[in-house]
């Protein structure tokens, strides 16, 4: 059994907008992911996402306040037939963008599925394959206190 792994995730919104990695599947489907990975030992979870966000978008951000935590239990989700042995708890932080211009042209690690990064309107969320669909339903709504989703998708 693997063991449990922690992951740091940013939520950068601008302009009812937020950033995602845009990713594509073997069979040419796209989906959404929040920037951000697993975290390294000895690494504090704010340096993770400053991390990955390098990796992943080319741009440095800055960590605000953590705004929940997800569970992430493989073999109770869709992805079961590859995923089964995963068990991952992953905390998501408010975060910004350091440049007022960003490129995104410095992606030094990208996911292995990811083709690009894309600014999406909240208010089409709904319509696109991201993940976590229960963290892009809370995006929509007034955010009032922290919340632990528990094993959600």
């Amino acid at each position: 059994m693997k063991p449990i792994r922690n992951s740091a995730k940013a939520v950068i919104i601008r302009n009812d907008q937020v950033l995602l990695t845009k990713n594509q599947d073997d069979q040419g489907y796209f989906f959404y992911l929040f920037p951000g990975g697993g975290q390294e030992p000895g690494e504090q979870l704010s340096d993770a996402v400053k991390r990955e966000c390098l990796e992943e978008i080319g741009e440095q951000v800055e960590v605000h306040e953590l705004l929940c935590v997800r569970e992430y239990i493989g073999k109770n989700h869709q992805f079961a037939d590859w995923d089964s042995a995963v068990h991952q708890v992953e905390f998501y932080f408010s975060c910004t963008l350091t440049a007022e211009e960003p490129a995104f042209q410095n992606i030094t690690n990208p996911d292995s599925f990811q083709v690009g990064v894309e600014w999406v309107e909240l208010s089409q969320l709904h319509a696109i394959q991201v993940y976590p669909r229960t963290l892009a339903s809370m995006l929509t709504e007034p955010a009032t206190t922290l919340r632990y989703l528990g094993d959600a998708n």
